[in-house]
C-alpha cells in the first residue's frame, strides 16, 4: 500500500494560468510559497496543476497574494525539450482540495503587490 499525499498551507505567488480545453475540461496552473517556521528561512515553492470545478474557482477568486489550502498529491511532469532534445522535469502537486482562507482583508493586506480578492464570494456562492 502506497500513500502519496500533500498538505500545504500558504500563498499564491501568481495569478492562476487558466486553459480551457474543448472537451470542455478546464486547467489552473499557479505556484503557491509555504514559511517555513523560522521567519529568516526563505519560504519554499510549489508548482500547482488544478482540473475541474476547482480550477475554475481558482480562476475566479484566486489572485496573486491569496491565502490557501490545498489537499492533493506530488506528481512528476516529464517531457523532452523541444529546443535541445533533453529529457526535462518537473516536480508538481495536483490539487484534489482548493481551501481558499484568510478574509477580504488579509487577502488585500498581504497580496505581494497583486490585487485583492475583489469581492470575496459568499459560502453558497463557492461550489465546493
Amino acid at each position: 500500500m502506497g500513500v502519496n499525499s500533500v498538505t500545504l498551507v500558504g500563498r499564491a505567488g501568481r495569478d492562476p494560468e487558466v486553459r480551457y480545453f474543448e472537451s470542455g475540461s478546464v486547467v489552473a496552473n499557479l505556484t503557491m510559497a509555504v514559511n517555513r517556521r523560522s521567519r529568516d528561512d526563505e519560504p519554499d515553492w510549489f508548482n500547482l496543476e488544478i482540473w475541474g470545478k476547482q480550477a475554475q474557482v481558482a480562476a475566479d477568486y484566486v489572485k496573486k497574494g491569496s491565502l490557501l489550502g490545498i489537499i492533493g498529491s506530488f506528481k512528476l511532469d516529464r517531457w523532452t525539450d523541444r529546443n535541445t532534445g533533453e529529457e526535462r522535469s518537473k516536480p508538481v502537486i495536483r490539487v484534489d482540495r482548493l481551501e481558499l482562507l484568510g478574509s477580504k482583508r488579509d487577502a488585500e493586506a498581504s497580496n505581494f503587490g497583486g490585487g485583492g480578492f475583489g469581492d470575496s464570494p459568499s459560502e453558497e456562492e463557492v461550489p465546493f
